[in-house]
């Protein structure tokens, strides 16, 4: 159930996102209040789950991930069994960053990483298509990031 957010939530929730780096008396400052209520709000945050984790956000291709593709997959069956038994499965594969349960005309998406094309094709065809329980899978490749994921937009919650 989401959370009421008064317009300080909004504004520290939308600061954090920014930079996650943030000392409380910086974040205190940039959002109009004083250290300790700054601090209370954030440690609630923590707390009920809000904030799940701090992370730095990497530059794929610096980092040699040339390949960024979308897979769509359909499986064979449609029970909730085989469906868990295929997101554990994806669950264990490093090059899926991201997997999504879906509705449409595919069962799963997933965001693939992958140094290049051979690589990717190696990985698609000796590990993803050997899954169990894929009945098709049809690959996506993103040629520009136009706008990568860089945080939700806080103000237009609840």
């Amino acid at each position: 159930m989401p959370i009421s957010l008064e317009p300080a939530d909004i504004r520290i929730l939308t600061a954090l996102q920014r930079d996650g780096r943030l000392t409380n008396q910086a974040l205190a400052g940039e959002v109009g209040l004083s250290t300790s209520p700054c601090w209370r709000r954030v440690r609630q945050f923590e707390e009920s789950g809000v904030i799940q984790s701090y992370m730095a956000v990497l530059d794929r291709r610096k980092i040699g991930l040339g390949v960024l593709a979308f897979i769509r997959v359909k499986i064979d069956s449609h029970s909730e069994t085989e469906a868990e038994a295929f997101a554990r499965d994806v669950m264990g594969l490093d090059e899926v960053v991201a997997c999504y349960s879906i509705a449409g005309d595919a069962d799963f998406l997933l965001q693939v990483v992958s140094r290049d094309l051979d690589t990717y094709a190696d990985f698609a065809m000796k590990v993803v298509r050997r899954l169990p329980r894929i009945k098709e899978m049809q690959t996506i490749f993103v040629l520009k990031e136009v706008k990568p994921f860089r945080g939700f937009p806080i103000g237009n919650a609840g």
